[in-house]
């Protein structure tokens, strides 16, 4: 065999699998064409520029009736496509096959041609852009489908900065006419993307061409337009001082706040820290409160939601005295909104205030809101109040909230005992394991002396659902010899919670070098102890406890689990 003819079967051995992928792309298995598309660039690499431009462009640009998810990796891969058909000086060769792609009915496919249109253009120069990227958004904003000029308003933004001053005005006129389409899709594509457009724009063009035109947008009968403005507005004031915002855009702003439509005010309290840090402290003090308290007291509960969640930010930029005067009151109401998520929204912002107010207001006016939704019925609004207490600090906690907090574990009612627990226990995940032990579990073991078995059997609950944030020195010094205590209470509701937790805490002991030895020279005796009780539900934990350590299977003695026992953790007969 000559050495020419190993070359030529070596190139065929090279080659073979750029022909199987060549192949795929027309195969009638949607998955063989949808892998040959990923491999686009190897084909295309294979192929050499000049006939990746003359052959595989076209041919892609002819496959235009594939199915979607085939297209839509096509308009993917030609994003970069750049270096495969020779390099910036070809790459507007690009343009056909995205141009039917940024055509085609489904949204996915044309948004993403559109995408790769804007990461190609950068690149072009200005005979590309004369000859290509103008005729291009020409003919897309004047399509007879509106798929066409929907996708001709995300291009105005890539390329406008490489026009000369002529083709500039040419592109204002053709965004113009898209914001006038008489098709709301096309009204709402051009709002969507104005923000973008105009700051790529210089102030005098925003000013004598656009803003007409956006404060059309603002107006236009279709909710679904007028929101997109707002993030619009935002971007424009980038170009403008606070005073000409003032002038151009704070009328717009207010009607937008107050607009008929929910999702329209929505969006407007979604943005309205950033919109009063662009219109700056002085409009935003004279101009923008009373809008603010129009949002947070909103009919509808989503818009208080998102507008709580700028309370903070919000309160930052006005001065203490209208915080107090015009905030604090809505505030307050919120606290007892019949909507538990405007509750949960207020429960996890309320503490931003704190710093904001000082030490002294916030005693007066927030502590009294705290304690409030520190009681409320839903788990979530109490988890975020606690969650941000940590804001707050441990001392001032301890101070102010701590008391009641522990006072609620002795309350007659057991649903507010057992939010108790839970609230410690999320108290003791903000502030940690060394706080617990120096200001909550000494409180917690003083109820161990009362008389009422009650405060014992909630001792241990409290015990036991915060053991997992304790360190296992904490459980031998402090937990422990507590609950080994109790095994002898002559109260059975208690001797079988005592089972309950000791259950709870060995394996935490057993995963601890140092404490370790404890499991079996003090909680095993202890749990032997109340397996011989001579009270059935007493034994039946105890010996529940004792298989669940061995992972035996758990079968009592006592076969029949005895009716009044829940999964509550100190459910009796006598509760």
């Amino acid at each position: 065999m000559t050495e020419n003819s190993t070359d030529v079967n070596m190139d065929e051995q090279e080659l073979y699998p750029i022909a199987v992928l060549v192949d795929e792309l027309k195969n009638d298995d949607v998955q063989l064409r949808l892998n040959a598309i990923r491999n686009l660039g190897t084909i295309a690499m294979a192929l050499g520029p000049q006939r990746t431009r003359n052959e595989l462009i076209p041919f892609l640009n002819d496959s235009i009736d594939d199915e979607d998810e085939v297209l839509l990796a096509v308009a993917e891969e030609l994003a970069g496509f750049t270096d495969y058909v020779g390099g910036p000086e070809y790459v507007h060769t690009l343009l056909g096959p995205l141009e039917n792609l940024s055509s085609v009915e489904e949204v996915l496919v044309r948004n993403k041609a559109v995408e790769s249109i804007c990461i190609i253009v950068p690149s072009f120069n200005s005979s590309q852009i004369e000859h290509y990227y103008l005729p291009l958004v020409k003919r897309l904003t004047n399509g007879e489908w509106f798929t066409n000029r929907t996708s001709a308003a995300g291009l105005f933004a890539a390329g406008y900065s490489l026009c000369n001053d002529a083709q500039k005005l040419e592109m204002q006129s053709l965004y113009i006419q898209l914001a006038q389409d008489d098709t709301p899709m096309v009204r709402r594509a051009a709002a969507r993307v104005l923000g973008d457009f105009v700051v790529k724009m210089d102030k005098k063009a925003v000013l004598t061409q656009l803003l007409p035109y956006f404060l059309k947008l603002a107006t236009d009968d279709q909710d679904t337009v007028r929101l997109l403005t707002v993030e619009d507005l935002l971007k424009m004031t980038s170009l403008f001082t606070p005073e000409e915002s003032k002038q151009h855009l704070l009328p717009t702003l207010k009607a937008l706040g107050q607009d008929k439509s929910w999702r329209v005010r929505y969006m407007v309290a979604n943005h309205f820290a950033d919109l009063c840090q662009a219109f700056g402290d002085l409009v935003t003090r004279a101009e923008l409160v009373d809008l603010y308290v129009s949002l947070i007291k909103d009919t509808e509960g989503d818009v208080k939601v998102i507008a709580i969640d700028q309370v903070s930010a919000f309160a930052k930029m006005i001065d203490e005295v209208t915080v107090v005067d015009k905030l604090l009151p809505c505030v307050k109401d919120l606290v007892i909104d019949t909507n538990q998520h405007v509750r949960a929204a207020i429960a996890g912002n309320i503490s931003g205030l704190a710093p904001i107010l000082g030490k002294d207001v916030t005693i007066e006016y927030l502590v009294p809101l705290f304690l409030q939704l520190l009681k409320d019925d839903f788990p979530s609004v109490r988890l975020n109040i606690i969650s941000k207490l940590e804001s707050l600090g441990a001392d001032f906690f301890d101070e102010k909230l701590l008391q009641l907090c522990i006072s609620w574990l002795g309350d007659p009612v057991y649903s507010i005992r057992d939010a108790a627990t839970t609230n410690i226990k999320q108290l003791v995940e903000t502030f940690g394991a060394e706080w617990a032990k120096a200001a909550v579990i000494p409180k917690v073991l003083e109820m161990v002396r009362n008389d009422n078995y009650l405060y014992r059997i909630t001792t241990l609950f409290a015990l036991s659902t915060m053991s997992s944030n304790l360190s296992p020195e904490i459980i031998k010094e402090d937990v422990l010899p507590t609950v080994l205590q109790l095994v002898e209470d002559p109260i059975p509701n208690v001797r079988f919670n005592v089972a309950k937790c000791l259950e709870i805490l060995t394996p935490i002991l057993r995963n601890d070098p140092s404490t370790e030895v404890l499991a079996t020279s003090q909680v095993k005796p202890a749990l032997q102890k109340l397996n011989d009780d001579t009270d059935t539900d007493v034994r039946w934990f105890a010996e529940k406890a004792l298989l669940a350590e061995t992972a035996q299977y758990f079968e009592p003695k006592s076969k029949a689990f005895p009716p009044y026992i829940s999964n509550n953790f100190e459910v009796g007969l006598n509760l």
